[in-house]
């Protein structure tokens, strides 16, 4: 076992064990100001809108990404852009839409929060596992114009699904490196967002109730959620009639984006542990409501270190189960992409119509390849582990002439070369599950494919042990 997957297990370990969830106190609302001298009208001071807002401007950027005709398009990438970079007035919120009986409540990104982007929170560092280190702004705008010029997002000639990796790698480059590597990292620190001080002028929560309250916002769950199974989780953000029904907590017949939603981070979460081998939903939601009790109880002093000590020891339950969350859906995508290429060598060999196939292996390998990406813009530096992981995926999928992606030009062009074989890349994808339970202990372990190595690596001999992973 890992050191990181030793430590997770003694954090999670540390919170299941704090003690039962009581009927009372179960949802992430209604905390009361505690801010020394405040005198606006607030009632509450929890606050999390710009996140919110976020969320929403990521999945209409998604909605948006998929849309191209197939020629170049500059009103649709000034339109992208203004969803991702912009803080303008006015962008509707295309995703999610009411869908039938699941009524949201608002329409406008503005109604949640304004004057919000996304490359503003996107990490900032150099992304190493794509060409010429682009850093996470310019990466997504690397993206959003090949998107806009695409089919519907997809790039056939290349392999690329560019809603999908535009999303995938969002959520992790914005969302969880934000939580993780700020609120509740630098966030936490006595000098930073002290607890006996608004969080800025006027505002009606402390420096560490609204830090916390951010990073609540980032992993997109309902305020209600220990309240539902991972299931109800999962049909809300689904937008499912089942859903609805969990998701109005308050019973006015809509959903409020603000409070009752469940976004992508959650969504993986929930989609998860519906299977019954993990909690992690509940587990980071759990340490989240019972780090904003602890900073609560101070009524708006300062933090003393024995209270600090255990909000890091929440952060860390919330950081690692999150990591595993990203760490399950690499597991699980890099298994969708074995079993595409084994359908795909299939139809091949009987000279049948690969074009639905090879449709369906490019979204998923923009889904492997996005939450790849994500898994490394956390806190910690995931060193020789990332660098097998970016080499055994690479930097766009084996084609069916054997071509791959290696190289980006300096006009933006893609450089392909002689790719792979066939049956190594498969059993790379095997490789890819079999590091993500080495070093993050990854239990639900969706599509696994583990149990093929052998007989794959049998089959290659001498290239299954060629020092490219």
């Amino acid at each position: 076992m890992s050191k990181r997957t030793t430590a997770l297990a003694l954090t999670a370990t540390l919170v299941l064990v704090s003690g039962n969830v009581m009927a009372d106190g179960m949802v992430y609302e209604g905390f009361p100001v505690t801010v020394k001298g405040y005198s606006g009208s607030k009632a509450t001071s929890v606050a999390y809108t710009g996140q919110i807002a976020r969320q929403t401007l990521h999945d209409s950027l998604k909605k948006l990404a998929g849309s191209g005709n197939g020629s170049a398009n500059p009103e649709l990438k000034a339109e992208m852009m203004a969803y991702f970079q912009g803080k303008g007035a006015g962008r509707k919120i295309l995703a999610p839409k009411t869908k039938g009986s699941f009524v949201i409540a608002q329409v406008a990104v503005d109604d949640i929060s304004k004057k919000k982007n996304l490359a503003g929170k996107t990490y900032k560092g150099a992304i190493s596992g794509m060409p010429n280190n682009m850093t996470g702004p310019e990466l997504v705008a690397f993206w959003i114009d090949k998107a806009s010029s695409a089919n519907k997002g997809f790039d056939k000639d290349n392999g690329y699904d560019y809603a999908q990796l535009i999303s995938k790698f969002l959520m992790g480059a914005s969302f969880y490196n934000q939580a993780v590597d700020n609120y509740l990292d630098e966030k936490l620190s006595a000098e930073k967002k002290p607890n006996d001080k608004p969080y800025k002028d006027g505002a009606a929560y402390t420096g560490k109730e609204h830090s916390w309250d951010e990073a609540f916002g980032y992993f997109g769950t309902p305020a209600h959620t220990l309240k539902l199974t991972p299931k109800d989780v999962y049909n809300i953000a689904k937008r499912k009639p089942d859903g609805m029904k969990a998701a109005d907590y308050n019973k006015d017949g809509k959903v409020d984006l603000k409070s009752e939603m469940a976004f992508g981070p959650a969504y993986y979460a929930a989609g998860f542990d519906k299977g019954g081998k993990t909690q992690y939903l509940h587990t980071i939601t759990k340490a989240f409501l019972d780090g904003r009790k602890l900073i609560t109880a101070a009524k708006g002093e300062k933090l003393t270190e024995g209270d600090r000590s255990k909000l890091k020891q929440y952060a860390a339950v919330i950081g690692q189960n999150w990591e595993r969350v990203l760490a399950e859906a690499v597991f699980k995508y890099a298994g969708s992409v074995y079993k595409d290429m084994m359908k795909l060598q299939t139809i091949t060999e009987s000279n049948g119509d690969t074009n639905e196939q090879f449709r369906k292996y490019a979204k998923h390998w923009g889904e492997l390849k996005g939450f790849a990406l994500s898994l490394q813009s956390g806190k910690d530096n995931l060193g020789e582990t990332a660098t097998k992981l970016n080499r055994m995926i690479g930097a766009g999928p084996l084609l069916l002439n054997a071509s791959q992606v290696v190289d980006i030009d300096s006009k933006g062009n893609y450089v392909r070369d002689q790719g792979q074989d066939w049956g190594e890349y498969m059993l790379h994808m095997a490789k890819v599950q079999k590091l993500m339970i080495d070093q993050f202990g990854v239990k639900a372990r969706n599509n696994d494919v583990t149990g093929d190595m052998a007989d794959l690596a049998a089959k290659l001999g001498d290239k299954a042990s060629a020092e490219n992973d």
